[in-house]
């Protein structure tokens, strides 16, 4: 039985070291050492294409990193990953390969050679932090961002909904799964599971990002949880065809039962000229999200 003592408990076998140069509250950091922990009694190599943690993970021989790297160009981390894990098989070396990729190397720059390796099925585990934004190059919009969030590319609030990628990577036929850092047990447990299946697998973790969102960094957890209680960010897994909602978010399948989404929405600056017609629109996307994951159970 994985409880929160073993996956947080310090000790040698450290794998991503305190710090780093991520900034206070980053929640990509946080996955990343749940990941590496997650991870810690594999053999395992982690591709990281151009993004915030190409830069936290820092110089070597000082990175924070104890575990293998091998950074690349934005687009391709779908197809080193790819390289590396035939590479493994042809030499009969039973090692882990990961991706730890944003969202816009994921959902946008790195789109077509994801969605080529998924077609392929390959063997790798691809998960993408999301803080719905290019926020290592200064904050601009990506396919990610929620409607109405503000960037420095969408001054006004972005007018478009955000792309559902899950629903694109289902489409695929793959392991599909969503994980937040306020529920690090769900995250620990859908990548154990993940890395023991063949074939190509895909989890979306959700990553808030303080200086992006606009929020203090000790808020970072509040407002992860908070995502999941008002159904703005669902957790779930989905495999052989079937969608199967994970335990934190079972509650909230019926709205009366949700937190008010205007409790989320408030602690982030990005939506501080939010009206309540855009707050209506926004719940009735997260509606139709769970009228289509319904749709798969």
């Amino acid at each position: 039985m994985i409880t929160i003592k073993d996956i947080l408990k310090e000790g040698k076998d450290e794998v991503w070291l305190p710090g780093n140069l991520s900034c206070p509250g980053c929640g990509a950091s946080l996955g990343l050492r749940y990941l590496a922990r997650a991870l810690r009694n594999e053999e395992f190599y982690v591709v990281i294409p151009a993004s915030c943690s190409s830069v936290i993970q820092g110089y070597w021989p000082n990175s924070a990193a104890k575990f293998s790297v091998i950074n690349c160009a934005f687009a391709s981390s779908a197809s080193v990953a790819t390289g590396l894990s035939r590479t493994f098989k042809l030499r009969n070396k039973k090692a882990k390969v990961v991706v730890w990729a944003g969202d816009g190397g994921t959902a946008d720059i790195g789109f077509a050679t994801l969605s080529g390796a998924a077609e392929r099925n390959e063997d790798f585990l691809y998960i993408m932090y999301d803080n719905e934004a290019y926020m290592n190059t200064g904050i601009q919009r990506s396919s990610q961002t929620p409607y109405k969030a503000i960037t420095t590319t969408t001054p006004l609030g972005k007018r478009e909904e955000k792309k559902d990628l899950d629903l694109i990577m289902m489409a695929h036929g793959v392991y599909v799964a969503t994980a937040s850092p306020a529920f690090p047990l769900d995250f620990f447990e859908k990548v154990r599971k993940a890395i023991s299946l063949p074939g190509f697998k895909f989890i979306h973790f959700f990553s808030p990002c303080p200086p992006g969102w606009r929020y203090p960094s000790e808020k970072t957890i509040e407002i992860a949880r908070l995502a999941v209680q008002t159904s703005f960010f669902i957790l779930f897994e989905f495999e052989n065809g079937k969608v199967k909602i994970s335990q934190p978010s079972l509650a909230y399948r019926e709205e009366k039962n949700r937190k008010p989404l205007e409790e989320y929405l408030k602690l982030q600056g990005r939506f501080k000229d939010i009206s309540e017609e855009d707050v209506k629109r926004m719940k009735e996307w997260i509606n139709q999200k769970w009228k289509t994951l319904e749709k798969f159970e």
